[in-house]
Parts: structure tokens; sequence; C-alpha cells
């Protein structure tokens, strides 16, 4: 069984072609990347805050070097997963790639719509652990600060958001069949929150992963069919109105009894001590 962990793409497009997925366990090409599954088309400016993570250099132009999701939670502040920003990923340090930019207000990633900011700076969670996925978060500082109506507030912990049965709503781009049906513009697919108790059973350790409560939130729908999926990493799912969680990781990609994971919101916030969450971010972690 492919076994998928960092659902992003793992080595560049080759020849403006998708390159498939690579997963931990194995060298050879399995999956091809896909993304929201089960969605459908949105405009950008029903969800401004989403954005998408670029290197032409290193992923060629066919998507606009689209590799990976983010999300906007203050003007100059931008959330992804942790993984989005490993070396193997980006070929080198995040420093090293001149050409990473974020693109922001873009529907179609073709088009010349919306700007492509340049980064200033990223940090990555230091305790992020790779064997269970757990801390998978980064920041990246944007050169360029975005409009206040581009910024999504967060959900601080006990916000009902997180409550199971909650809807909620991922975001991002990419193939909708897994097939290389690869599309340039923003989908979206609607979820329910799912509870810790039945994250825990999809996922209680070994092969398929392991569930982390209070570091990790999951959702989908008991039959499957809708969830995010690689290449869709780091982008948000978003519940009444507040970002809830950074996709991050699953077991295949909209199977029955294998929900999406991500990152929870909350614990990000408490990790890096930006308290008022509602208020957004404005400053980078350790810098004053």
């Amino acid at each position: 069984m492919y076994r998928r962990i960092a659902r992003t793409l793992s080595r560049p497009l080759v020849l403006a072609a998708v390159a498939a997925a690579i997963p931990l366990v194995t060298t050879a090409p399995a999956a091809a990347d896909s993304v929201v599954v089960g969605g459908f088309p949105v405009d950008v400016s029903q969800s401004p805050w989403t954005v998408a993570l670029s290197s032409r250099d290193r992923f060629g132009g066919t998507r606009g070097g689209q590799f990976c999701g983010g999300v906007a939670v203050g003007r100059t502040t931008v959330l992804t997963a942790a993984h989005c920003l490993n070396e193997e990923v980006l070929g080198g340090p995040p420093d090293r790639v001149k050409d990473l930019r974020v693109i922001t207000g873009r529907t179609d990633l073709l088009s010349n719509q919306g700007q492509e900011i340049a980064v200033r700076d990223t940090w990555v969670n230091p305790g992020y652990d790779a064997g269970s996925n757990a801390g998978d978060f980064a920041v990246i500082t944007l050169a360029t600060p975005l409009a206040q109506s581009s910024v999504i507030p967060m959900a601080a912990a006990g916000d009902p958001a997180y409550g199971p049965g909650t809807r909620a709503m991922v975001y991002g781009w990419g193939d909708m069949t897994g097939a290389g049906d690869y599309v340039h513009s923003l989908r979206a697919a609607p979820l329910h929150v799912l509870s810790d108790a039945l994250c825990k059973g999809a996922y209680p350790g070994g092969g398929d992963g392991t569930y982390v409560p209070g570091a990790m939130v999951c959702a989908g729908e008991p039959t499957g069919s809708r969830d995010a999926c690689q290449g869709d990493s780091g982008g948000p799912l978003v519940a009444r109105g507040k970002l809830i969680g950074l996709v991050s990781w699953g077991s295949g990609c909209g199977r029955p009894g294998s929900p999406g994971v991500y990152t929870r919101v909350s614990d990000v916030v408490r990790k890096l001590g930006w308290g008022r969450a509602a208020r957004g971010a404005e400053r980078a972690p350790g810098r004053a």
C-alpha cells in the first residue's frame, strides 16, 4: 500500500511534466501528486488568505512553480508545513532558493492576477518530528505586506471550530484525479472535523502513521472521497471563518477510514506565543 506522509511534491517538475511523488518508504515513483480530492473550483476572492509557494527554478513553470500551499495569518506572516521547506524538497536550505515566492490573490496559477511576493525570511519549527509529523509548521515572512483583508484569524484552544462534526473547508491547487490531471485553478473541498478518538483509531501507530491529539486535528467524511492530497501541504483547513489546520499528512487520499491529518493551529499559536490569535500574527518567531 502506498503510504502518504507529506502532502507535497518531493522532487522538482521535469520538462514541464508533473513528477510523481516519492513516498518515504521507497525510492520508486508512486501515485501522482494531487490536491483537494472531490473538490470544486473557487475564486481566490472567496479565500484571499490562501497562498501558493513557488519556485520556478526548482519546480518548473507549468504550474507557476507551485509546490505547496500556505495561509496568511498576518500582513507579512504566512504559515505553511515544515516539510514544505525541507531541504529534500527544495534542494537545499530555504534561504538558498533565490526565487522562492509566495503567490497571493491568484486563482489561476498561470495568470497575472495578484502578486508574487519575495520571501524575506523563513523559520522552520525546530521541534518538528518527521517520524510522527507532530509540529509540522513553518513561518514565512514576506518582504511586502498584504492587505489586512487577506489575513485570516486563527482559532485558539477551546474554540468551537475544533468541535467534532463542525463543517470545514480545505483549499489548494493540483491534480483532481491522482492520474496527472492537473488543473491550474484554486479548488476547495467541504469536510467535517472528526473526533480525536476516531482519528487515533484510524492512525494508532505503525505503518499508516500516528495521530497525536493536541498537536493534530483531522477532517474528512466517513465514506472518504473528499480530502486534501500531495501538493496541498501547508494549505488551510478553515471552520467557522477561522484557520484550524494546516494540511500535513494521511494514508492515501480520500480513502474511507483514513481521514486527512492537519497540524492543529491552536498548538502553533501556543508554541509561538502569539496569544490573541484572532488578531493575527505580525512577527516571526524569536524576532523583536
